[in-house]
């Protein structure tokens, strides 16, 4: 086969055999393209390309500055043209099979300062105050003690909405959680968030009698209890009304604020391991910039050959 032909004849396999859409094979005829374009200023073609050609093909993106998703994808489709060689006989051999993609890595999650943090709990605990009618101060109250426990035990929102009703009594220093797979933790709860939910249940007697239900957070809703889109909704508009970005809290991003928060002042990464829930210590991993932060400020501090513990000596002498 002529080697004009390949990318071509590829591209109708594609469309063929396996019914790719319009898009997905223009964006492989753009993606070799680049490819062949690459070997030709190196002196090579299609046909006899080696391991070598396609790790300076990649090492040439990664200085262009494409991303590691683009690199991947644009690796991938390299990599399906070379099987297709090699399925048809065309060549012997295919010279990205021992070369990996490269990671993209995982994003760092969004976290709120620990200030942002509380604007947003002292403006849900003035609505509160402020509230008239029975009704208001009951949505108030409710806010106010989902907040006060997410941000005291980085629940899943999944896990919060839908606490049992005895899960956090009143007076209770803890919250008993069925998480994934049905595996059950204990996580502390902080003053603040056995106050908010004193004050709630305080409230859903005087608004409904005694306490009845299965759900902590009961609602007319099919399951029975507060959902989780109606809880992102209430705490986005929270908020924006405490001047903070809404569109870009949720409830995701308080349980990443509990983490990190707790990491900075010195807890343990297993520790935040059980009390998120994760099955893996890996998962937990993704804050551990925050760890390095930290003991950043302690060497700056503390090593003697830093220049803030001289300055805390000169200030000491």
């Amino acid at each position: 086969m002529a080697e004009g032909h390949l990318i071509e004849a590829f591209l109708e396999m594609l469309a063929v055999e396996r019914g790719a859409a319009a898009n997905t094979l223009a964006a492989y005829e753009r993606d070799l393209a680049r490819y062949q374009d690459q070997l030709i200023r190196r002196g090579r073609t299609l046909l006899i390309a080696d391991e070598t050609d396609v790790r300076a093909w990649i090492a040439g993106m990664g200085r262009g500055g494409a991303k590691p998703s683009t690199v991947s994808r644009r690796l991938s489709a390299a990599r399906q043209f070379h099987r297709f060689l090699l399925a048809e006989g065309t060549r012997g051999d295919d010279p990205t099979q021992a070369i990996e993609s490269p990671r993209a890595g995982r994003p760092l999650p969004k976290v709120l300062s620990e200030r942002d943090v509380e604007t947003l709990i002292a403006r849900a605990h003035r609505e509160r105050a402020d509230a008239g009618g029975a009704r208001a101060r009951l949505r108030a109250a409710r806010l106010v003690c989902l907040i006060e426990i997410l941000y005291a035990t980085g629940l899943r929102v999944s896990e919060l909405v839908s606490l049992p009703r005895g899960a956090a009594g009143a007076g209770e220093p803890v919250v008993m959680v069925t998480g994934k797979g049905g595996r059950e933790r204990m996580v502390p709860l902080t003053d603040a968030a056995i106050d908010a939910v004193a004050a709630y249940l305080q409230l859903v007697r005087q608004e409904r009698g005694a306490v009845q239900g299965r759900w902590l957070f009961a609602s007319s809703s099919d399951s029975g209890h507060l959902t989780r889109q109606r809880f992102a909704q209430e705490l986005k508009a929270l908020a924006a009304r405490a001047g903070l970005d809404g569109g870009a809290l949720s409830p995701h991003v308080l349980r990443h604020a509990f983490a990190s928060h707790l990491l900075a002042h010195g807890a343990d990464l297993r520790a935040v391991q059980q009390m998120l829930g994760h099955a893996d210590i890996s998962t937990t991993q993704i804050y551990t910039h925050v760890l390095a932060d930290r003991l950043k400020r302690i060497v700056q501090k503390s090593h003697p050959l830093s220049a803030g513990a001289d300055i805390d000596r000169r200030n000491a002498g």
